[in-house]
């Protein structure tokens, strides 16, 4: 390795044992921004989203951690990580990523200016981190109860949304852009919290309730309130568990639904979700 990129590894160590002290949970990125682990999946046949449960590193963002000595083997792990990411939507922050990016005939700033004047809001002062590229991300700091989803364009054309999920290379990061820093007098700041209406505009619409059929009776109930009661690193897990379960006892494709917004429930996206039912319908020979 060469001596530059050393220092840029040893640099983003740093940085990232920094960001951790401060709550910030941290994976290491390569010069790409993406994480510098590759997933210990990506040559299994069927690849799975255990999102950790294997007990093994590469599972991305599940991996991020602000334990000093956690952030260490992951970088251990990655001699040629030269970045870090922040993990959003974790305790105790909930981090929530406004990424005004800079696009040809864009004007991302002036859009949030306009959302901000249209529905009665102003950004308080807070951690502004300034891209190689000439964007910006806006760090907020979300409610303890609220699940943020990542969205690309859905606010407006160059703004993405970085949620539960998601992660924001964080300052000090050297990629092949350019460097990552924080804006001037903002980075001994922590995220301020997200004004209400702003808030309410990062969430996705009400989703229509779906009951669980009558048809797949009690068990079914009892499979929807397993995927419910599900914490963080154990959702995809009983997702999976729930609908193998579902399918090996014929009730699978009348619990497609249940299960899928029971998993939205405790923070999977549909796309997560409806994949994991979709995986276990295959396990269980099933056609999803």
């Amino acid at each position: 390795m060469a001596t530059t990129d050393r220092q840029a590894t040893t640099l983003a160590l740093a940085h990232a044992l920094s960001a951790a002290e401060r709550g910030l949970a941290v994976i290491p990125l390569s010069r790409t921004k993406l994480p510098a682990l590759r997933s210990p999946h990506r040559d299994d046949p069927a690849p799975s989203l255990c999102h950790g449960a294997c007990g093994r590193l590469g599972h991305g963002v599940y991996d991020a951690s602000s334990d000093p000595a956690r952030v260490r083997e992951l970088f251990a792990a990655a001699p040629w990580a030269t970045g870090y990411g922040i993990a959003c939507g974790l305790p105790p922050h909930q981090l929530i990523g406004i990424d005004l990016d800079v696009k040809t005939g864009t004007d991302s700033s002036a859009a949030l200016r306009e959302l901000a004047l249209r529905h009665l809001f102003t950004i308080p002062p807070t951690v502004v981190v300034l891209t190689p590229s000439g964007g910006r991300h806006l760090w907020l700091s979300g409610p303890p109860d609220v699940v943020v989803p990542n969205s690309a364009g859905r606010l407006a054309p160059g703004i993405d949304i970085r949620g539960a999920g998601g992660y924001l290379v964080g300052p000090g990061s050297r990629t092949d852009q350019g460097v990552y820093a924080a804006a001037p007098r903002t980075a001994h700041l922590a995220p301020a919290l997200c004004p209400r209406s702003l808030l309410r505009l990062l969430l996705p619409p009400p989703r229509a309730h779906h009951p669980t059929p009558p048809s797949a009776g009690g068990h079914g109930q009892g499979l929807v309130q397993f995927v419910l009661g599900a914490h963080e690193g154990q959702r995809n897990t009983r997702l999976f568990w729930a609908a193998c379960r579902a399918y090996e006892d014929g009730i699978g494709p009348a619990l497609v639904d249940p299960l899928a917004e029971a998993a939205l429930h405790t923070g999977l996206s549909e796309r997560e979700a409806r994949a994991t039912i979709a995986s276990a319908a295959r396990m269980t020979g099933h056609r999803p």
